[in-house]
């Protein structure tokens, strides 16, 4: 018997369940999503372009937790620009595929 693939997740359906386990396990978060305007998509924001798309925040144990996280579907590609944020921040390349280990990470 065949099994049928499942359908490829849209970076928004995947956001959607990345901020569903942030609210889970108890993390303050921010994301910072393009708009369509008449000049195409855009984020409004002013600074180095490529920011990472979540930054979230919580405290455990007295200590605090700070995570950055690009969010991209299995064949999105990442910018210089978000790579080099993410290198300098110390941050997570996210992939729909990587659920359960993100859901480790935030547990």
């Amino acid at each position: 018997m065949k099994r049928d693939k499942l359908p490829a997740l849209t970076e928004r359906e995947f956001s959607l369940q990345v901020e569903g386990l942030f609210k889970l396990f108890g993390w303050r978060y921010a994301h910072f999503r393009p708009a369509q305007t008449n000049k195409g998509w855009r984020t409004p924001m002013t600074g180095t372009k490529g920011f990472p798309d979540y930054v979230a925040v919580r405290v455990r144990d007295g200590k605090r937790q700070i995570i950055f996280a690009e969010l991209k579907s299995e064949k999105g590609k990442i910018s210089t620009e978000q790579d080099d944020w993410l290198t300098e921040l110390g941050g997570y390349l996210w992939r729909p595929s990587m659920l359960e280990e993100i859901s480790e990470k935030l547990r």
